[in-house]
């Protein structure tokens, strides 16, 4: 069976090197264009274009995905499916292209969390549990045929990007689980529920800040949900602080201190919330690297009742 792999960011990366370790023959991959990165605006490749060089795979890079062009050049891939990762809206002249169909793996339990972020939603909205789906690809984005899926505790501290990790390992598994059924053809597709959907839509800066007179599960879900991109942030004395790492605390809160004051900033920094108290355990300032709030501390002046907002 020839496979032809569409992916671009690291959580693509494990999908293609189990089905490669799996000895799946890969007729070729298909990524973004190359896209200048840093001050020095220097040309940078993605992930999956690193490993398919690393691999001397046959590579594609489209601008437009209905250009003719492209289009022949993947047919003359023949690929008998195509595996879809971590990448752009397909049109029907792309993922017909296989006989055997295209298939894409979602980190969420579909139909939950449909759209561009569902890792950072799930946190976002406080769930204890998610997981990635493979499901056949349809004209509407994230609505085909459930696959397989497979279900993943959150950890009450854990980040949109400890999250990310996880899945991606996780999803690799389920992608050669999914491979190796259609491929049997033991597939039994089950169509989605649209009436359980929930949406993911793309987070922006601007939805990014912190209010921080919200109770302190919230505060902390928000920030580890948006952690470590796109990031959440607040500001203090005009100046821009994201903060990474937060810890729900029991400190006292000070009579009469409003939401977002600072409580206690000696050895840490915690900040009064709605109903309470959060520990900033990771922080930003802009133009600055990501330190330890102790670190922090050492070199930014803050005092107690200070407000950040």
């Amino acid at each position: 069976m020839r496979i032809v792999f569409m992916g671009t960011p690291e959580f693509a990366v494990p999908s293609l090197d189990i089905l490669l370790e799996n000895r799946y023959a890969v007729a070729g991959v298909v990524t973004v264009p190359d896209k200048a990165q840093g001050r020095g605006q220097k040309s940078g490749i993605s992930p999956v274009k690193r490993v398919a060089l690393e691999r001397g795979l046959p590579l594609l890079q489209p601008e437009h995905l209905k250009n003719a062009d492209f289009l022949s050049n993947l047919q003359s891939l023949n690929p008998d499916l195509i595996v879809v990762v971590a990448f752009r809206i397909l049109p029907p002249d792309v993922y017909s292209v296989a006989p055997l169909g295209a298939f894409n793996l979602h980190a969420s339990l579909l139909p939950k969390y449909r759209g561009a972020a569902p890792i950072n939603w799930a946190i976002l909205r406080g769930e204890k549990e998610t997981g990635v789906t493979t499901f056949f690809l349809n004209e509407t984005v994230d609505t085909g045929s459930i696959i397989l899926q497979a279900r993943v505790r959150i950890g009450s501290d854990e980040t949109a990007g400890d999250l990310h990790d996880k899945l991606a390992e996780v999803g690799a598994e389920i992608v050669l689980q999914t491979v190796r059924l259609i491929e049997l053809g033991r597939v039994q597709p089950r169509p989605q529920d649209s009436a359980l959907a929930t949406p993911a839509p793309k987070i922006f800066k601007e939805d990014c800040r912190i209010v921080w007179d919200r109770p302190s599960t919230e505060v902390h879900n928000f920030v580890r949900g948006l952690s470590p991109v796109p990031g959440a942030w607040t500001m203090f004395r005009e100046r821009l602080i994201r903060v990474y790492r937060t810890s729900l605390s029991d400190s006292n809160v000070q009579a009469g201190s409003a939401p977002g004051s600072v409580v206690r900033c000696a050895d840490d920094l915690v900040i009064r919330t709605n109903d309470g108290v959060i520990s900033v355990l990771e922080i930003q300032q802009e133009g600055r690297r990501k330190m330890p709030a102790r670190e922090f501390l050492q070199g930014f002046e803050i005092h107690e009742g200070d407000r950040l907002g």
